[in-house]
């Protein structure tokens, strides 16, 4: 099970990250691009995957994921955070980032996940 502070915690390991507080939720971003979202009150959060990803991971636990948009070829879900583990969180976070880091950044940080 993971909470909003499992993912603060992992984004903050991830260089070039940056919140911001926008009151109902809080924007994740990468260089000034935007790879997530995350509601406290709901303790959800919003993450850019691809569309596959997308896809099979709605497909396999509807009750955990949900389509949240689509949006220029990729597909954010909606995990809901009490159904997720820690390591499986961090994977989605990580590959959120990947998706919206610039180049010199994946460089710097390979493929190590945040833990």
């Amino acid at each position: 099970m993971s909470s909003t502070r499992d993912v603060v915690e992992l984004v903050d390991q991830l260089p070039g990250t940056a919140r911001t507080d926008h009151g109902r939720y809080t924007r994740l971003r990468v260089a000034g691009r935007t790879f997530g979202y995350l509601w406290e009150p709901t303790v959800t959060v919003g993450l850019k995957q691809t569309l596959a990803e997308q896809h099979a991971l709605v497909a396999m636990r509807p009750d955990v994921f949900e389509v949240q948009f689509t949006a220029g070829g990729f597909g954010w879900v909606v995990a809901h955070l009490r159904h997720v583990e820690r390591d499986e969180l961090a994977e989605l976070v990580f590959e959120a980032w990947r998706l919206s880091a610039p180049a010199d950044l994946l460089e710097e940080r390979g493929e190590v996940l945040p833990t």
